[in-house]
């Protein structure tokens, strides 16, 4: 039993990762990663100005979203 429930749950996770990264939860993941192979001298943003940063852009350039 304890094989199905660990097969459930890895199922679980793995849907919850599909999703977050459709839904681009893990963006600033992405955008450290990016930096890191691309060399960049300057340090990258902090969480919180990606996010800021992301959401202005797209505010001000919306393209095809649903809301």
């Amino acid at each position: 039993m304890s094989t199905g429930l660990a097969a459930l749950s890895s199922r679980f996770k793995g849907l919850a990762l599909y999703l977050g990264g459709v839904m681009g939860a893990d963006a600033y993941a992405k955008y450290l990663e990016h930096h890191r192979l691309a060399g960049h001298q300057d340090p990258p943003l902090g969480e919180r100005e990606f996010w800021r940063d992301r959401t202005d852009r797209q505010d001000s350039n919306p393209q095809g979203r649903c809301c």
